[in-house]
């Protein structure tokens, strides 16, 4: 795939990739100096406050998914698609209440999976194993694609070369300083992707006439304008129960749970949403007015960033490379912490040497950051499929975690077994629909196969569960507050 008409001229484009690549890799290296103990490293102290937890809930929700797929929606299944995008946020708000009292009920906590074992026994947590770590490299597959895609199309600069660049710093910084390098560089990036988003859509808004782009739509494809299209209506509801699911699963967003204060979690996830909410509609819109403007798009995930450089021109090219750049290092470096948290906790320490102290524990940490980079980058080398194609593959498995999360964490009664099946049947099930029917569906066939069962095998078949098991503090660790134990 070759873009003669990138915007930006190569060199240029060299240069901001190496600058901001630089830029990153110290931030990191600031940020990480605080990361001298394991908790540390894995959850940045447990201490982080207001500000910095909304930037990081909301610059890691901005992904390259977040500017790169909305647009494909909105150009494959128009206003419906544009704003079906914009329901994940749901999930970042619907997560914080349950932040507040994954805080509350796991104070030593450090990943999903250590809930998932402790609340519903060894088989559950094997499938979820298997779901989430399967989601994670999907997930940074998808972006590490994406920074090779946006690079070439932008700026000139070969596939491989732009992927294998961003993918390096951030496994670079993440090595480097752990969540404390993650929280610290998604500050920034938040706030440069927030002006960034803000600028273009000004300009746009000034150089598209909206009664063109209207009539060139209508004439041109008149079923993006239509309100009761069957598919993108399942899709509507398909992306925000995946956007629940990814969230209510993912240790990318537990992980930022155990590491805020206890008094901060939930709002942190409340205003990340908000500052999240409008932007895959202002990125969707530049795929509508694509048609007034002439262009050509070659591949429909890249019709976001083609849009918004022919209509901002030199200046503008720069701003949306700085923003796509931001976007994918932001979420790249969270799934790198948060999964090799994953592999270190639940599968070396519980499983392999339990008994490993932290030195030993933050080495395999940092090898683990350095495996998934390398596993990412041979996969993303395939470049194979679209970015929708390749994300909502695992839309089943992580629709079918909703119900036995959220079921687990305020339903007392809630049946191991249950779970158990529900994980597993929901994402088979939804896999098939995914097949059979299209990735619109599958989310949606995995979260209900996954609520039928959990609500039907816990009323039929309850099972008590005491709160306190949750909590793994050793006694002589306990603040005076916690030693009282949960009590709800």
């Amino acid at each position: 795939m070759d873009y003669q008409s990138a915007v930006l001229p190569q060199n240029l484009g060299y240069f901001l990739l190496v600058l901001f690549g630089i830029i990153w890799i110290l931030l990191g290296l600031y940020w990480g100096r605080k990361a001298k103990s394991l908790d540390g490293f894995m959850v940045a102290g447990r201490n982080v406050g207001l500000a910095l937890g909304a930037a990081t809930a909301m610059a890691t929700w901005v992904t390259s998914n977040t500017t790169m797929l909305a647009p494909q929606f909105a150009l494959q299944l128009g206003i419906w698609g544009m704003i079906a995008y914009s329901t994940a946020s749901f999930g970042l708000f619907f997560f914080a209440p349950m932040a507040r009292r994954i805080r509350r009920l796991m104070p030593s906590g450090y990943t999903s999976g250590d809930f998932i074992r402790l609340r519903y026994g060894k088989p559950a947590w094997v499938v979820f194993l298997v779901i989430s770590l399967f989601y994670s490299l999907t997930w940074m597959i998808s972006m590490g694609m994406a920074g090779g895609l946006v690079l070439l199309a932008v700026a000139g600069i070969p596939y491989e070369t732009g992927m294998t660049a961003i993918l390096l710093v951030c496994v670079l910084y993440t090595l480097f300083g752990g969540l404390y390098a993650v929280i610290g560089t998604d500050f920034i990036q938040s706030i440069l992707i927030l002006v960034g988003v803000v600028v273009v859509g000004a300009v746009i808004y000034t150089r598209i006439d909206f009664e063109t782009t209207y009539a060139a739509v209508a004439v041109d494809q008149p079923a993006l304008l239509m309100v009761l299209v069957p598919a993108a209506i399942m899709a509507f509801f398909n992306n925000m129960l995946f956007g629940m699911g990814e969230i209510f699963h993912n240790n990318v967003w537990w992980s930022r749970a155990f590491a805020m204060r206890r008094n901060v979690a939930g709002k942190a996830y409340w205003l990340g949403g908000l500052f999240w909410l409008p932007i895959p509609v202002a990125v969707g819109f530049i795929a509508l007015a694509s048609a007034s403007l002439g262009i050509n798009v070659i591949r429909p995930d890249m019709v976001g960033p083609v849009a918004a450089t022919q209509v901002l021109g030199f200046a503008g090219a720069i701003v949306v490379f700085i923003v796509i750049f931001c976007s994918l290092a932001s979420s790249i470096d969270s799934l790198l912490a948060a999964t090799s948290d994953l592999l270190t906790e639940d599968v070396y320490r519980k499983a392999i040497n339990p008994g490993a102290n932290e030195a030993t524990l933050r080495r395999t940490n940092q090898l683990i950051i350095g495996l998934l980079g390398l596993v990412t980058w041979l996969i993303c080398r395939l470049n194979i499929g679209t970015l929708a194609e390749i994300l909502f593959f695992a839309g089943p498995l992580v629709g079918s975690t909703i119900w036995p999360v959220a079921a687990g964490l305020f339903w007392k009664r809630t049946n191991p077994t249950g779970a158990f099946a529900a994980m597993l049947l929901g994402s088979l099930i939804g896999l098939i629909c995914y097949f059979q029917i299209g990735w619109y569906t599958a989310s949606l066939v995995g979260a209900a196969v996954s609520m039928v069962i959990v609500i039907t095998t816990t009323l039929l078949w309850p099972r008590d569960f005491d709160w306190k098991t949750l909590d793994e503090t050793p006694p002589d660790a306990m603040e005076p507050s916690t030693q009282k134990g949960a009590s709800s």
